[in-house]
């Protein structure tokens, strides 16, 4: 099979299924600590099977790339606690509308940490989110927002995202390690921090329970990083960018569909806003570029 096409299919399984797991966290009927905690377990399980047999457990360990790693997966535990807590309080559709705020979350900390130059089409995808933002934040709670605590869920979701960005930031000083052996550490990373605080001694009962965490844990993290890092290695950087919106489309279909919960026309602009803008800055999409090009040309003339 043609490495694009392998690729593409690869990247769009990883995207169905991350736009599944709201539905799996909501009907576990489990704490969000707790389904956070035991995807960390399986999914270490799986990674650590990977890493092994594609031989990456072998030979000394770069110490400093290991320590980063696990500071990257202390943020992106922090990134599951909140998305997850979000979903009961501003509905899943919500959440991850609001979590795809998360390029823009990086071009603020570029700019402040990296002294990276703002453009004038970053400033307009970002002036767009913010209106996104304005329009979903204002919409009433009990007129379709469906969460207990609308407003919280919006901030916990915003914190999620920054909590990735962070994460990604750090992934970029990790050049030179395997994306599956990141993976393993930052799960390995999640069990050591919940371990004190999951609810070990009221273990969940019932097969529908365990197959739940088991799917959350085997198939949303070890396979979906396992398709997600193999398609990165196949795909042209745009490619892989315009595959990622498969994510929130899927997950605002789920929300729907499983839970009847319908956005309003604000929140559903909102939403359109926010995913139009991050689409714009992830693939790089000028507003002004056309203007300029004629300016340019009639310069030339």
């Amino acid at each position: 099979m043609d490495k694009k096409v392998s690729g593409t299919i690869e990247m769009t399984a990883a995207m169905v299924i991350s736009g599944t797991i709201g539905w799996f966290v909501v009907v576990s009927g489990q704490p969000v600590l707790d389904v956070v905690f035991w995807r960390c377990v399986f999914g270490a399980a799986t990674l650590l099977a990977v890493c092994a047999a594609l031989g990456l457990l072998r030979g000394a360990f770069n110490w400093r790339l290991l320590a980063l790693a696990a500071l990257g997966g202390v943020a992106i535990v922090l990134n599951w606690l909140l998305l997850f807590g979000s979903y009961s309080r501003a509905t899943i559709a919500i959440s991850t509308a609001v979590y795809n705020t998360q390029p823009f979350m990086l071009v603020a900390l570029g700019a402040v940490f990296f002294a990276e130059r703002l453009t004038a089409a970053k400033l307009t995808w970002l002036a767009l989110a913010f209106g996104g933002m304005l329009l979903i934040v204002q919409a009433k709670p009990d007129a379709g927002a469906g969460g207990s605590n609308y407003v919280a869920g919006i901030l916990m979701a915003l914190g999620a995202a920054f909590c990735y960005a962070i994460a990604a930031i750090i992934t970029k000083k990790l050049a030179g390690m395997p994306p599956h052996l990141i993976a393993l550490v930052q799960v390995c990373v999640g069990i050591l921090m919940l371990a004190p605080f999951a609810h070990l001694s009221a273990l969940p009962s019932g097969v529908h329970a365990w197959s739940i965490l088991l799917t959350v844990g085997v198939v949303h993290t070890g396979l979906m990083y396992i398709l997600l890092y193999g398609a990165i290695q196949k795909l042209p950087t745009h490619l892989t960018g315009s595959l990622t919106f498969i994510y929130p489309v899927v997950a605002i279909l789920v929300d729907y569909l499983a839970f009847g919960h319908r956005l309003q026309l604000s929140q559903l602009l909102g939403a359109a806003a926010i995913l139009v803008a991050a689409a714009g800055m992830n693939l790089g999409w000028s507003l002004w570029k056309p203007k300029l090009q004629a300016e340019d040309s009639r310069t030339l003339r």
